[in-house]
């Protein structure tokens, strides 16, 4: 990792702590333990604590949201260069690195012997659903009854 430091003292930094021997898999952590350790951020957060949080958040958005992989389940150390800095998030080209991703995965499944699809599925779903309308499902262009609903109502022209 950056600066010649070990990727877990870096992990304990950042974290306050390392997860216990059974949720770790070489450089990766299981999702369960991101999800149950900051489950709830106390309502008397400081700065720094809230951070931890949007690290730990960031953390399993970028693993299995955006660059997920066939586990499903890991959160990889991988992207603690980038939530070590949250200020520098924003210098990455994010949107080009998911859809690069998601082209990725698409020439991978493209192979006779892989039998699962990984990626950014819901970009890709999203993009179909607004590209090709017959393949929408049924009441995708409805605006439910409630809030909206009456907003638009009220602010229609």
């Amino acid at each position: 990792m950056e600066g010649g430091k070990p990727a877990w003292q870096w992990f304990k930094e950042l974290f306050g702590e390392l997860p216990p021997e059974d949720c770790i898999d070489e450089f990766t952590v299981s999702y369960g333990w991101f999800q149950n350790r900051f489950r709830v951020m106390p309502t008397d957060a400081t700065e720094a604590t809230v951070q931890v949080y949007a690290c730990d958040y960031i953390m399993m958005l970028l693993s299995t949201i955006l660059f997920g992989d066939k586990s499903g389940a890991r959160v990889h150390l991988r992207w603690l260069p980038y939530v070590a800095d949250l200020d520098g998030l924003g210098k990455y080209s994010w949107d080009s690195a998911t859809l690069s991703w998601l082209y990725r995965c698409l020439y991978r499944v493209a192979n006779q012997n892989v039998k699962n699809l990984v990626g950014p599925l819901a970009l890709l779903q999203s993009w179909i659903f607004w590209r090709f309308p017959t393949f929408r499902p049924r009441g995708f262009d409805v605006i439910e009854m409630g809030v909206c609903s009456s907003f638009h109502l009220v602010h229609s022209p």
